[in-house]
């Protein structure tokens, strides 16, 4: 009998690990439009205007949703991904603007913290940063959000044995960095402000949704991972480079994210 219960609680726990799903987020639609297009079996549902497609990626159950650009509708499509799928992790896939002087458009930035560069006080002379709050216990959360570990090794592991699509007319190979991303309702395209995020803040790269995706998560306990294909330099030019570079450093993103999918356990 006792063989025969744990029989059975082995099948059960087999079955609810296979059922396990991962949750994927991109804000625009070349961001997501690869992956959703290599789901299998899709099922698609919307929820307050928000199309989310379940499915079978590389193996894995996943959910989809294009969450689209900023920072409430990146927190609104993660509540609404965690509140109705129950996903066990979220992955954040997309393009940023380059921070790190020593980075180039078509390098891609895994974060293993992510902040917010535009949420404290504004002082006469600077922008002084600071760290969110929860909303009732009114706690502290990190100032830079620490994506989880584990998803990180993982994304470096796997990103040392993939090939990314070149980029630009001298196709720059892509190179594949880890540090930190800051996030902000604005998209900068100024070399000074640049300047700025990288001496106060070190930041690698800039966008506009990791931050309140990884608050939401953090807050909700659920592991996260923001993925970021630089697209431009975020200085005076980014405009043009967005232009010439955002569908490559797109697809690079989405390729390494549908690869951390594949090697999920």
């Amino acid at each position: 009998m006792k063989k025969f219960i744990l029989l059975v609680f082995f099948v059960l726990f087999s079955q609810l690990a296979k059922a396990q799903t991962t949750g994927i987020l991109g804000a625009f639609g070349a961001e997501v439009a690869l992956i959703h297009s290599r789901i299998q079996t899709p099922k698609e549902t919307t929820i307050q205007n928000i199309r989310f497609t379940e499915g079978v990626l590389n193996g894995h159950n996943v959910v989809l949703a294009q969450t689209g650009m900023g920072k409430v509708n990146a927190a609104i499509t993660t509540s609404l991904m965690l509140d109705h799928f129950k996903p066990v992790q979220i992955l954040f896939t997309g393009i940023a603007g380059g921070v790190d002087p020593q980075l180039s458009p078509g390098d891609l930035v895994i974060g293993d913290k992510i902040a917010y560069h535009d949420y404290g006080t504004i002082t006469p002379d600077s922008m002084q940063c600071r760290a969110t709050q929860e909303p009732v216990n009114m706690l502290f959360n990190p100032q830079y959000f620490p994506c989880t570990s584990a998803l990180v090794k993982l994304a470096q592991d796997i990103s040392s044995k993939l090939e990314f699509t070149k980029i630009g007319s001298a196709k720059h190979a892509p190179k594949v960095v880890t540090g930190t991303i800051v996030t902000g309702d604005v998209f900068v395209a100024s070399t000074l402000a640049t300047q700025q995020l990288w001496q106060k803040m070190h930041a690698e790269a800039t966008e506009m949704e990791g931050a309140a995706v990884a608050q939401t998560c953090w807050q909700q306990k659920v592991p996260f991972l923001v993925i970021r294909s630089l697209s431009d330099s975020a200085s005076n030019n980014a405009h043009e480079d967005v232009a010439a570079f955002y569908q490559t450093a797109a697809l690079n993103s989405a390729t390494l994210v549908m690869a951390i999918v594949g090697q999920i356990k």
